[in-house]
């Protein structure tokens, strides 16, 4: 059985044009095992999905709640969902 999941944040505040989605793939091949994209929204919400290993999308979302991040986040929601694949590594978009 696998444990891998399906994580998708959408994440507000001023978070475009200060290189958040930058920022997000680089962590995400730092904690390694995640595969996805962080991608603009036209409301100023960065969206963020994120598949692999539960406690590596539970990190890469530590991370984007916490005070580590570029700009400003005023909040992240989350869903947690299974695996679709498809994806080659972790993309910005």
């Amino acid at each position: 059985m696998s444990d891998d999941v399906r994580l998708v944040a959408w994440v507000r505040g001023r978070v475009q044009g200060v290189g958040f989605r930058w920022f997000t793939r680089a962590k995400a091949l730092e904690i390694g095992g995640l595969s996805g994209f962080a991608l603009n929204l036209g409301d100023g919400r960065v969206q963020v999905v994120a598949e692999g290993p539960r406690e590596g999308c539970q990190s890469l979302l530590d991370w984007l709640r916490g005070d580590d991040t570029p700009g400003r986040v005023d909040g992240v929601t989350e869903i947690w969902d299974t695996p679709r694949g498809g994806y080659d590594g972790f993309a910005i978009r």
